[in-house]
C-alpha cells in the first residue's frame, strides 16, 4: 500500500480530514499546502494586528512578550497545541510507543569549537507498525556560535525544518510545551515547504512597535515562487530601525518533502526575551516495521536563523530520523 493511501485510511479512522483545523491537538498539513499559502497558523491563530481595539498580538512571532495568562494550554490559545503527555519520552497521541531516540549536540556555525545546544529527536510507532510520530525539541545554551565576531553571538532558531515526507501524503502536525516557566517558544505557524520565511516586527525598541509587523511582512506567506532555504532581508537591524521588505520575499512554494515549524528559540534574544527551549514539535506520518536506526538521514533536520533582529541568515543541518525510504536532498 502506498504511503499516501495508507495515510488517508488512517485519517479516516481517526475521524480527521486533510483540511481540518482543530483547537487542540494535531492538525492536518496537506502535501499540496493550503489555498493561498504553504503555511497554516498555530499559536498565531486569531492574532489581531494593532491598532485594532481587540489587541491580541500572540507574541508577534517572538518579538512581543507573551503574558503568562496567554501561554498555550489545553483550554486556550491552542491551535496545533497538544496537551503535554506524562513525559517528553511519552507519545503525544495514545496508542504509540517509543521506537527510537537520538540526542545530538548543535555545533557552532562560524569557527570556534564545542556546541551551542542540544537537539532531541524521537520516534514513536503504533502497534500495527504502520504510523509513526517524529518529535523534535531543541535546547540552546549560553554559548557563542560565531567566533569571528567579537562578543557573544547567540544563534536564534526561528524555524525548525524536517525533511523526508514527500511520500507521506497529508501529515498531522503539532507541538507541546512541557515547561511552565515561560522560557519555551510556542510554534507560530507550520508549513509544507522547504523555505523558512523571515518575520520582523516594525521595531523592537518599545512594546507598541513590537506589536506591529514590519512593512510588507505577512503572517502567512504566499506560495508563488521562492524555493530558497531562507527568504527575507539578509541584513541585521538594530532596535530602532524600522523593518521593511518586499512582498516577493514573503513567499514560500509548497514542497511536500519538508515540514517547517516557525518559532523563536534563543538563549538571549536581541529583543530582550529568553526562550532557550523550543516547543516539542510533532509530525505524524506513515512508517513501517523496520528499525528506525536505519531511517537516519544526513541533514534531515535544519535549524534556521532568519535574521529576525540583529543577525543574518544561517542554517545548521543535523542528521535525524525521516520516514523509511525517504530521500533528503
Amino acid at each position: 500500500m502506498k504511503h499516501s493511501t495508507l495515510k488517508l485510511s488512517m485519517l479516516a479512522a481517526l475521524g480527521l480530514t486533510a483540511t481540518q483545523a482543530s483547537a487542540l491537538g494535531l492538525v492536518g498539513l496537506p502535501d499540496t499546502g493550503f489555498s493561498s499559502s504553504a503555511y497554516t497558523s498555530c499559536y498565531n491563530d486569531g492574532r489581531v494586528v494593532p491598532p485594532s481595539t481587540a489587541d491580541d498580538v500572540k507574541g508577534n512571532f517572538g518579538s512581543y512578550p507573551i503574558a503568562t495568562a496567554n501561554q498555550p494550554s489545553s483550554t486556550s490559545n491552542n491551535t496545533c497545541y497538544v496537551s503535554p503527555p506524562s513525559s517528553e519520552a511519552a507519545s503525544p497521541v495514545a496508542g504509540y510507543l517509543p521506537a527510537g531516540v537520538r540526542t545530538t549536540t548543535i555545533p557552532a556555525t562560524t569557527g570556534g569549537s564545542g556546541n551551542i545546544g542540544t537537539i532531541v529527536d524521537r520516534v514513536w510507532r503504533n502497534a500495527a507498525k504502520t504510523m509513526c510520530i517524529f518529535g523534535t525539541r531543541v535546547t540552546m545554551i549560553n554559548a557563542d556560535h560565531d567566533s569571528d565576531t567579537s562578543g557573544t553571538q547567540y544563534f536564534e532558531i526561528n524555524d525548525i525544518a524536517r525533511g523526508g515526507f514527500a511520500d507521506s501524503g497529508t501529515v498531522n502536525v503539532g507541538y507541546t510545551i512541557f515547561s511552565a516557566t515561560g522560557n519555551t517558544s510556542p510554534v507560530y505557524r507550520v508549513g509544507r515547504t522547504f523555505t523558512s520565511v523571515q518575520h520582523r516586527a516594525y521595531k523592537y525598541d518599545t512594546l507598541a512597535n513590537k506589536e506591529l509587523n514590519g512593512t510588507n511582512y505577512l503572517d502567512l506567506p504566499t506560495k508563488n515562487s521562492v524555493t530558497a532555504a531562507i527568504t527575507g532581508e539578509n541584513t541585521p537591524i538594530n532596535a530602532t530601525t524600522a523593518a521593511s521588505t518586499t512582498l516577493a520575499t514573503q513567499d514560500a512554494v509548497v514542497n511536500s518533502n519538508w515540514v517547517d515549524f516557525t518559532a523563536d528559540t534563543v538563549f538571549a534574544d536581541d529583543d530582550g526575551s529568553t526562550n532557550a527551549l523550543s516547543g516539542f514539535t510533532y509530525i505524524e506520518a506513515p512508517c513501517d516495521s523496520s528499525s528506525p536506526s536505519t531511517w537516519v538521514q544526513t541533514g534531515a533536520i535544519r535549524l534556521r536563523q532568519t535574521a529576525q533582529e540583529e543577525t543574518t541568515f544561517k542554517e545548521i543541518a543535523i542528521d535525524g530520523y525521516a520516514p523509511p525510504g525517504a530521500t533528503v536532498p
